[in-house]
């Protein structure tokens, strides 16, 4: 079974927010969602965009663990990975609204996904040759 890329996901949510659609707004961003008192006597607190990261990484987890699998979708896996990370970096490069750190760390996941793939794939058929 084939799996789209799943870094394409923050990207669409990012637009979702960005672009105010469904009346959601980028100020809501750093709205605190959880906010935990520690022992030390701190309080710990997770906004909206810390909580798009921590699923970010997650899904570049599977991502990567996806890579690691060789089948007849891998060369369509590596380049929509690489479509992705394209608009990643076009859209940081010229959409105002996309000048922010959690969009430049998307990019950099969405980067570290579509190498990692290339890399995983080359290793595992560079293992499958073997020279007599």
């Amino acid at each position: 079974m084939w799996i789209p890329p799943l870094l394409i996901l923050p990207l669409i949510i990012y637009n979702v927010v960005g672009f105010g659609l469904f009346g959601v707004t980028a100020s809501k961003w750093t709205a605190p969602i959880i906010e935990v008192g520690l022992i030390s006597g701190g309080v710990w607190t997770m906004s909206v965009s810390d909580l798009i990261l921590v699923a970010a990484l997650v899904l570049l987890f599977f991502e990567i663990i996806k890579s690691a699998k060789f089948g007849r979708h891998t060369v369509l896996d590596h380049m929509l990975s690489t479509g992705v990370s394209v608009v990643y970096l076009v859209e940081f490069l010229t959409i105002p609204l996309a000048a922010t750190s959690l969009f430049f760390l998307c990019l950099v996941m969405s980067f570290i996904d579509t190498v990692s793939g290339f890399t995983v794939s080359i290793r595992s058929a560079s293992r499958d040759v073997s020279i007599n």
